[in-house]
């Protein structure tokens, strides 16, 4: 995002010296520098120095322009003075962006740059994106990038040969959506009004219409901030779960755009907060894809927020019924279960494909997300 910027609003973008004044005065008036000179009791070469701006024009030849030209003095030193300070913060101005250059080219490998200038968070401009940077990272020097990567969250990805994640994308993922949670305006948050809150969204997925806007309004409604955020590359991530201030938030990338899928990350980041975050606000679980999560993160959490989002969809014994005790899955039954248990049948062909690890299972359920 573009940043207000001082020194570009207040830096000329080049100074000015007075001799250029000077040269057009001369060519108005038909006087040659030699005149000039003549007149003034200088050589020629000294008035071509101060037209060319590689020599000041002090009191004592202000004093003699003003006699000769009519010019006031004052108007020549004051001149003088302007371009002085004009060049001193040019340079200065100048000096500014070298030194981002600099650092950005340090950094910038461990920035998300295309992730995030695609996102139109960045500009291409080294002053407007250290700035952007540190705003989404939540840091005062870029160097503060190198603490986050070996935050013990990050560096896993880092180190892993197994993981086909690409960590500065992951991290800036993270990041975005840490950073756009704290902007968002939320209710108080009430860990007493779950089942209230599991009911509505759940009612919201079942009518499946401008779902994703009145899903993040509920939850917004009940202090829980939700961010969907598209992600980057090589970055098989699902969605995430932390606190933020006084209330929890969710992030999600809507990878697979399905209702099945989202409705599951949705419950699934609910039982982070539901089961974890709220006795430990230090945490944050990021969730990526079903076969890399063994690898980053203990199973006990990752199996009590599927229980929690199982559970909350479909209940136990009711899934059981109708598990062991159906031959020949049709999408009639699907249907009618679904119908019974109120919940959209997308959700349970999903479950269905998940419990018997057949996700090639044909159907005619509409698995949009509207």
């Amino acid at each position: 995002m573009k940043t207000s910027n001082t020194i570009n609003e207040l830096t000329p973008e080049q100074a000015f010296h007075p001799g250029e004044d000077l040269k057009d005065e001369l060519e108005a008036r038909n006087i040659s520098q030699a005149e000039l000179a003549g007149k003034l009791g200088m050589k020629r070469s000294q008035i071509n120095e101060i037209i060319k701006g590689k020599r000041n024009i002090t009191a004592d030849v202000a004093i003699l322009l003003e006699k000769v030209l009519g010019i006031d003095a004052d108007y020549w030193i004051n001149a003088q003075k302007q371009y002085e300070l004009d060049k001193a913060k040019v340079n200065k101005k100048l000096q500014k962006r070298e030194n981002a250059i600099e650092e950005w080219e340090k950094y910038k490998d461990k920035i998300a740059v295309k992730f995030l200038r695609k996102q139109k968070y960045l500009t291409g401009d080294p002053l407007e994106d250290i700035q952007s940077v540190k705003n989404i990272y939540n840091i005062y020097k870029l160097n503060e990038l190198d603490d986050i990567y070996s935050q013990p969250r990050f560096s896993r990805f880092r180190k892993s040969e197994k993981l086909n994640v690409n960590p500065v994308n992951l991290i800036g993922w993270v990041k975005l959506v840490e950073y756009r949670a704290k902007k968002e305006k939320v209710d108080t948050f009430n860990k007493e009004k779950r089942k209230k809150l599991i009911k509505k969204l759940i009612d919201i997925i079942n009518e499946n219409w401008n779902t994703q806007q009145r899903i993040k309004e509920t939850l917004l409604s009940f202090g829980i901030v939700m961010i969907y955020q598209e992600k980057g590359e090589k970055t098989p991530v699902d969605g995430i779960s932390f606190w933020r201030r006084q209330n929890p938030a969710i992030g999600m990338t809507l990878r697979h755009k399905r209702i099945d899928n989202f409705t599951f990350t949705l419950f699934h980041e609910l039982g982070h907060i539901f089961k974890h975050l709220l006795t430990d606000r230090k945490a944050e679980f990021i969730d990526l894809k079903e076969d890399l999560i063994s690898q980053t993160r203990k199973k006990d959490e990752e199996n009590e927020a599927n229980k929690f989002a199982q559970e909350s969809l479909i209940p136990q014994d009711k899934w059981n019924q109708f598990f062991y005790h159906t031959s020949n899955f049709t999408d009639v039954k699907i249907k009618n279960f679904a119908r019974k248990v109120n919940i959209h049948p997308a959700i349970v062909h999903g479950r269905l494909c998940f419990e018997t690890n057949n996700y090639k299972r044909r159907t005619q359920i509409d698995y949009s997300i509207k």
